[in-house]
């Protein structure tokens, strides 16, 4: 610990998780027993749900206390999450969204909501800037478009760092035909983080110090139990290279929960967030992580989750123990409990530094045991893309020794591809620390830390949607973008372009195309492109499954297909908040003539 003592550290630290839930905010986000015949009903037992097509909606600040002290949260009509929405496909919204932010608030005096995953006019889509002028203090945006679409979805906003502060709501939208499975209840949970930091100065405190929450570094005991397991020369050289790269393998997230209390519902653990059911019968869960900077593996010990839908669209069911789901994403899951009478939702960060609890009981105050955080993962510089030959980046390492981790990954697909060509905009650029010299897709990868873990975990590779490419056309031309970074200096980009300073990408109206993104840094991105569907490609390049958020893991390269089907500017950014902000996006320009 270079700047602060580790003891005292800790003890905050545990300090902090007693505290969480002191006071839990934010209204219950539960869809229960929902009427299939009148699913524009406000029943009473749904408290947080808004339903039909007109919505009035107030932008405002709310306390909020999660840590044992009170801040000022931004809410919508005063909850936190956000009210549920609940659309029916089909029809056409009317939502009058007010900025009722008081004078001198933390969180700024411009506001606005983004519609994640919904097809809608440009202009109607809430990016400050892009789309729209966004809306002031005192003002009104009146937002209005067909429902095109059907599934699980959400909305937050895009201004500076109000997504961190609260404001983040689920989207329900009906289907016009029915859906291939049947359930009895429905609930929608809702993962986030909080902190009661403002969101400038966690933002500031990571370009101050990027590795403030890696308080799991490597010790002399790790090096003592590498050295047993490995050899000495392995051990030392192991070290040697991370040494140079003056990076560490522990080094999973940039915020983690030494900063964060991970929400469900609005809810910490203690504040135990509890879906009811009677023995039988089939519960419908909609996953959504609204987090900030997390990625969450989620899953209920005692029971299995069959995975129905992702990201709003629907996919041939498998089911599996565990998933993960990267900020922006989206799981639909159908479990049936019976046997016991609470089974504990547990969804635990990336990084296994702490955790965030629910329960599903037949009857509310039930709770089953809660299991312990899985052991801390390491990163290889196979996790890394880094092939046995050598790595580009600082200092020039070649001779990977120490590949811990390679055993791991063994038997996973690593579809063969050419040498990356890296963008000459990366060359002796002081932004870009590293970059990947074998990247492959690893689609059946379940990620780091659920490698080998006695449980069944989701891969992307075993999804596959209920439809065929919904385009046809073989992509007429492919843009490759590397997303870049510099872990010291938390400088994040496309292809070692900042947002600032980075033309637009320009798509033709009507084209399709494919997108390759290779990621050469040693964080996972989760890459939101606006207005258009990502097809993602299987490692032979033919349709697997359509997403609006793709999750590219450490040295991965993956490629997707994009019908630019709307015109008019759109952000396509890392959803992780504090990434964005730091410069990893870009504006896609879609409009008439060549591109």
């Amino acid at each position: 610990m270079s700047i602060r003592d580790s003891d005292a550290a800790r003890a905050a630290s545990s300090r902090r998780r007693f505290l969480q839930g002191l006071a839990a905010g934010g209204a219950v986000a539960g869809l229960g027993l929902w009427p299939r015949a009148s699913w524009a009903l406000q029943a009473p037992a749904q408290p947080g749900v808004l339903a039909g097509t007109e919505f009035d909606l107030s932008i405002g600040e709310t306390p909020m206390n999660f840590t044992g002290r009170t801040r000022a949260a931004i809410t919508v009509n005063g909850s936190l999450p956000a009210p549920i929405l609940r659309w029916k496909q089909g029809t056409t919204v009317n939502l009058r969204v007010r900025n009722v932010l008081p004078e001198g608030s933390v969180h700024g005096h411009m506001a606005s909501i983004h519609w994640h995953g919904i097809l809608l006019p440009a202009n109607m889509d809430g990016v400050p800037g892009l789309s729209f002028d966004g809306i002031h203090r005192g003002e009104a945006y009146a937002y209005r478009f067909d429902v095109r679409q059907a599934g699980t979805y959400w909305y937050h906003s895009h201004s500076a760092f109000q997504e961190q502060s609260g404001l983040y709501g689920a989207l329900v939208i009906d289907p016009v035909e029915p859906e291939p499975f049947s359930y009895d209840r429905d609930y929608v949970v809702l993962l986030s983080d909080w902190t009661d930091l403002a969101g400038e100065a966690l933002f500031a405190r990571l370009k101050k110090d990027s590795s403030y929450d890696n308080l799991q570094k490597r010790t002399v005991g790790d090096y003592l139990r590498d050295t047993r397991a490995n050899g000495a020369a392995a051990t030392r050289a192991d070290r040697a290279m991370w040494g140079r790269m003056r990076m560490t393998p522990t080094d999973l997230s940039d915020v983690n929960a030494h900063t964060y209390s991970y929400l469900m519902n609005g809810t910490t653990a203690v504040g135990n967030w509890t879906g009811l059911f009677r023995t039988g019968e089939k519960v419908r869960l909609r996953l959504i992580n609204g987090s900030s900077m997390t990625h969450f593996d989620v899953r209920i010990p005692g029971l299995q989750l069959t995975v129905v839908a992702a990201d709003g669209q629907l996919v041939h069911p498998v089911t599996v123990d565990e998933l993960r789901i990267a900020t922006a994403e989206v799981f639909d899951v159908i479990v049936e409990p019976s046997g016991q009478d609470a089974f504990t939702v547990f969804a635990q960060d990336l990084g296994r530094t702490g955790y965030v609890s629910g329960t599903l009981a037949v009857r509310e105050g039930l709770r089953a045991p809660v299991p312990p955080v899985d052991a801390r993962p390491i990163l290889s510089m196979a996790d890394m893309g880094m092939g046995m030959g050598g790595m580009a980046g600082k200092g020039g390492m070649e001779g990977m020794a120490g590949m811990e981790g390679m055993e791991g990954m063994a038997g996973m697909e690593h579809a063969p591809v050419a040498s990356p060509v890296h963008p000459a905009s990366k060359a002796h650029n002081p932004l870009v620390d590293m970059q990947a010299t074998a990247p492959t897709s690893r689609l059946d990868d379940p990620g780091i830390g659920l490698r080998d873990n006695g449980r069944k975990a989701l891969s992307y590779s075993m999804l596959r949607s209920k439809f065929d490419d919904p385009d046809g056309r073989t992509p007429g031309r492919e843009i490759e973008l590397h997303l870049t970074g510099h872990m010291e200096k938390f400088a994040w980009s496309f292809n070692g372009q900042d947002f600032a300073g980075a033309e637009p990408l320009r798509f033709t109206y009507g084209e399709r195309l494919r997108i390759v993104l290779v990621n050469d840094t040693m964080m996972s991105h989760p890459i939101h492109l606006h207005g258009m569907w990502s097809d993602l490609e299987d490692a032979d390049g033919a349709f697997m499954l359509r997403k609006h958020t793709i999750d590219m893991p450490p040295g991965t390269r993956r490629s997707y297909r994009v019908r630019a089907d709307a015109l008019g500017s759109w952000a396509y950014h890392c959803h992780l908040l504090y990434h964005m902000e730091a410069g990893m996006m870009r504006t896609v320009q879609v409009g008439e003539g060549k591109a």
